[in-house]
């Protein structure tokens, strides 16, 4: 699979990337430890909030609408899903990592081909920005240390939902997923196994 650059015109259908200082949100990051085994998200962490990003984050991106900033880090060379929300979503990489990227308009009843998908390196230091209509997921790590990546999303996104309405393919608050047919993890908790084909692995 080639994997692209994210500075390359191959992402520009994909998202954009952002001219901010993340070093300040970097150094902070670099204190959470991360965990043993597997991947962990969290929608918020308290010390991103105060950052001077986090303001600028909120004006320039998402149009002073109310923002959570948290991360995702851990261990991961899978791709296993592909979700979307109904809005950007912020990436910063702390540290090196590949992002695996689809198109919402690729989704055909709820199927998906993986062959759609495009894989992009983004760099520590990074910040893109990724289109509502962006399919994507847990980043892969680059190397046996893992990957960091900084998450900013509307508040309350990624967050527990009471009632999907019956609609499977919402999963938790302003969050809709794809489960690669082959994820039993994913199947087992009553996602939709909608993409097939190669389920990729690093």
């Amino acid at each position: 699979m080639h994997i692209y650059r994210v500075t390359d015109k191959e992402f520009e259908e994909y998202g954009a990337v952002l001219n901010f200082d993340t070093a300040e949100i970097i150094e902070t990051a670099e204190k959470i430890p991360m965990p043993e085994e597997g991947s962990k998200y969290v929608p918020s962490q308290a010390e991103f909030e105060p950052l001077a990003i986090a303001s600028q984050m909120k004006l320039e991106v998402f149009g002073s609408m109310p923002i959570q900033m948290g991360y995702c880090w851990g261990y991961n060379d899978t791709m296993n899903a592909l979700e979307w929300h109904k809005n950007s979503e912020v990436n910063i990489a702390v540290t090196d990592m590949i992002l695996l990227l689809g198109r919402l308009q690729d989704v055909e009843n709820n199927r998906y081909d993986s062959a759609n998908v495009k894989a992009f390196l983004m760099k520590a230091g990074e910040a893109v920005e990724m289109y509502s209509t962006t399919l994507h997921y847990c980043p892969i790590h680059t190397g046996k240390d893992g990957f960091r990546c900084v998450v900013v999303l509307p508040e309350g996104t990624n967050t527990p939902i009471d009632d999907n309405g019956g609609n499977k393919l919402i999963t938790a608050k302003n969050k809709w997923l794809l489960a690669h047919e082959e994820c039993e993890n994913l199947l087992k908790k009553g996602c939709v196994g909608g993409i097939y084909g190669e389920n990729y692995k690093f």
